[in-house]
């Protein structure tokens, strides 16, 4: 199939464009560049051996959009793009709000003039809110605690309702965890803009020397160390549940929850760092961050039975695979 990924050079969908076309598939990328690098995408072409269409624009511009679907027979969609940071949508409500509510219209607007009927959604598991854990599809959602995942659950929504609204539309709304490591080669990983604002690439800046310590938001959540906890997935793992939803859509709108089912705590996952690698990692402990949690981790059992699809890599690869990957990185 012919796979439009917007997003395409950022760090889970470069790694999804690889799984993508190691399955068969061709892919064309559009993506701004605005927290992304196109040095991805010539990662992506070194491993898999393959070309790749790219389009540079916001998909939030209609007309080009439609130029790149007037100039490809596409057979689907995985729409990745959209502005990701909890904290700054805290600040910066409206850009988030525009930016990743109108690409959503915009794309499926496009999808449907021109007849394309299989949608993947990149969600986050930031709709569920403060929930009970595991957090489970079938939950209300309580995506208020920052307007990122107010963003998330109204896409959700639009994409449910035009699917409603057009029976042949088959959506795939994949709630993702806490991507983290990089691709073996060590050739794409995960490259923030300025001081990152996820946890690995803070780790393994920390690493190399180019931060002098990681500040760790909050010591006093209800855990089992007072750090927050987390559904840390590897990103290659995550990159195989998109093309697994891909190759089994069917029509109508499925949820799939996509993590390990297994919670690690900020703390756990720095000393794993450490056993992986033999590096230590200065830490200070800061005040908590605005719209974060204290629990999250999935339920990903639905994923297992209707997709096939399981975390097959440990917190130890993951570890190993985003210091490679930082190690080999150069600004």
């Amino acid at each position: 199939m012919n796979i439009l990924v917007t997003g395409g050079a950022g760090y889970i969908a470069s790694h999804t464009c690889v799984a993508l076309q190691e399955a068969g598939h061709n892919v064309i990328i559009a993506d701004n560049l605005c927290n992304s690098k196109v040095e991805s995408i010539d990662g992506i072409k070194k491993i898999t051996n393959k070309e790749i269409t790219f389009y540079e624009i916001d998909v939030t511009d209609e007309e080009a959009v439609d130029i790149i679907f007037s100039n490809h027979d596409i057979d689907g969609v995985i729409h990745f793009a959209g502005l990701k940071a909890i904290d700054e949508s805290v600040r910066n409500p409206l850009e988030y709000y525009y930016n990743n509510i109108v690409s959503t219209m915009v794309l499926t607007k496009a999808c449907q003039k021109y007849g394309v009927n299989r949608f993947i959604f990149s969600s986050s598991a930031t709709v569920y809110g403060d929930n009970k854990v595991p957090f489970e599809e079938t939950m209300i959602l309580l995506p208020t605690t920052n307007p990122y995942g107010e963003t998330k659950a109204m896409s959700e929504r639009i994409l449910t309702d035009i699917a409603n609204a057009n029976p042949a539309f088959s959506v795939s709304i994949l709630r993702y965890f806490n991507p983290v490591g990089a691709h073996e080669s060590g050739l794409i990983g995960e490259t923030p803009s300025g001081i990152p604002n996820n946890l690995m690439p803070y780790v393994t800046q920390v690493a190399k020397g180019r931060l002098e310590k990681l500040c760790m938001y909050g010591n006093d959540y209800p855990t089992v160390d007072g750090t927050g906890i987390r559904d840390y997935i590897h990103v290659v793992d995550l990159a195989e549940g998109h093309v697994a939803a891909l190759e089994n859509l069917t029509e109508g709108v499925h949820v799939y929850n996509l993590g390990t089912g297994k919670g690690t705590s900020v703390l756990e996952l720095v000393k794993a760092f450490e056993e992986a690698n033999g590096i230590k990692i200065p830490y200070e402990v800061v005040e908590r961050r605005p719209g974060d949690i204290a629990l999250c981790y999935a339920d990903a059992s639905k994923a297992k039975q209707e997709l096939g699809w399981t975390a097959k890599r440990d917190l130890i690869a993951m570890c190993r695979d985003a210091w490679r990957f930082e190690k080999n990185h150069k600004e």
